[in-house]
């Protein structure tokens, strides 16, 4: 036992997994004044705001979602009593499957205990079962991705990022009678940007391959009623399988594909990650069918977040603090050290409560260090304000790297 556990002690004082020995910021999130939160500082309760949150359009604390999860809770209890296949379906998965479908305009969904589960459960069938799919995969995939695609068995051959004429050289390359596929994201979670999926579209029909979009940091903020990015464009028909969550733009929970019948039902009858596993609580199914319903006929969330994006974009370049991306409601602001992006990160807490979350390697190569900044709408003009001035007096102080040399705002 002593042995076994000395093991791991030398591996991680030898830095063999890089920052396996991560530290958790608790956070209490306040309904109703969210992104404000409580946080324990200095052994007391701090009320922070929160600036790197998923819960990019707020709808984790929306009325709509806040009732129709308490009336469920209240009808059907906490749980849902077992895997979807043994008591575990309840009619609210029922009716969240059929309105994600339609969403994308798909024939049929299928629901996920979560985001990373839907993509590992979801691959692992899909490019596994033809026996001898070869899979083209964007060299900066999620890690749920990277793990469905091992988890298959199947040929891999990986793009460089967002790359098109390295994807159609991969392509023109590979013998024409096997089955193919392209998988990709639209809105990548650490830099923001943005993949070009029309001509993803386009060299997928010239060489027939099947495509996996995984749509999580778009659903519900992009394309008409949310739909996504692809659905921005007018080409979500384009793409053979929709891959969503329910845990970002529409703030509660869960994974989800949407996609042909036949490809859906192979994935509900052969899934592993779907098929032993508990289902989602009724109560979590019916605030996220709220939520989903709700985005599909409002744009003032979606309104209230790119205008804080564009502004947030705007006041960084002013000041000369570099980011990654403007291409989404994403804002990663590049330090390029872990030491650094560390302290900044620190100082922002302790002196103005401001949370946004240093991310470094494994999510971002190692001298790639970011402040992973997610202004939502639920962040008012003047509070973005605020949260720039106070990385500009940071910037000054410890000497970060700018763009360029500030200019006067305007």
């Amino acid at each position: 036992m002593n042995q076994y556990l000395e093991i791991f002690s030398r591996r991680m004082r030898e830095g063999g997994s890089p920052k396996a020995e991560r530290e958790f910021l608790e956070i209490s999130r306040i309904a109703g004044k969210f992104p404000a939160a409580r946080s324990p500082l200095g052994g007391a309760a701090a009320e922070v705001s929160v600036w790197c949150s998923n819960d990019y359009l707020g709808m984790g604390q929306h009325p709509l979602v806040l009732a129709a999860t308490r009336e469920a809770l209240d009808e059907h209890g906490a749980g849902s009593g077992g895997s979807r296949n043994i008591g575990g379906t309840n009619h609210y998965h029922v009716l969240l499957e059929r309105e994600l479908a339609d969403l994308h305009g798909k024939a049929d969904a299928l629901l996920f205990s979560s985001g990373y589960t839907a993509n590992d459960g979801a691959l692992t069938v899909l490019a596994g079962r033809p026996g001898d799919c070869v899979v083209f995969s964007d060299e900066m995939n999620h890690a749920s991705i990277i793990d469905g695609l091992r988890h298959s068995g199947a040929e891999k051959r990986i793009f460089r990022h967002n790359d098109t004429a390295h994807l159609e050289e991969l392509l023109s390359a590979a013998d024409p009678d096997r089955p193919k596929m392209i998988v990709m994201e639209s809105v990548y979670s650490m830099a923001g940007d943005v993949a070009p999926l029309a001509e993803i579209a386009r060299i997928a029909r010239k060489y027939g391959a099947m495509t996996f979009l995984d749509e999580v940091h778009a659903v519900g903020m992009y394309g008409p009623e949310g739909a996504g990015i692809a659905a921005s464009l007018g080409i979500a028909d384009q793409f053979t399988v929709i891959m969503g969550t329910l845990a970002k733009g529409f703030g509660t929970t869960g994974g989800y594909i949407a996609g042909p019948a036949e490809l859906v039902d192979a994935v509900r009858g052969l899934s592993r990650s779907f098929i032993f596993t508990t289902a989602l609580p009724p109560a979590v199914v019916a605030g996220a069918l709220a939520a989903v319903r709700h985005l599909r006929g409002s744009e003032e969330e979606r309104d209230r977040l790119h205008a804080n994006a564009r502004l947030t974009h705007r006041l960084l370049t002013e000041r000369g603090i570099p980011f990654v991306s403007d291409g989404s409601h994403i804002v990663s602001i590049f330090v390029g050290d872990d030491a650094l992006a560390q302290r900044v990160s620190a100082l922002l807490l302790e002196r103005h409560g401001i949370y946004v979350q240093a991310i470094n390697a494994p999510s971002v190569r190692a001298g790639q260090e970011i402040l992973r900044s997610a202004p939502g709408a639920v962040h008012q003009p003047a509070q973005i304000e605020g949260f720039v001035e106070a990385l500009d007096g940071i910037w000054r102080e410890l000497g970060v790297p700018r763009a360029r040399e500030p200019r006067p705002a305007g």
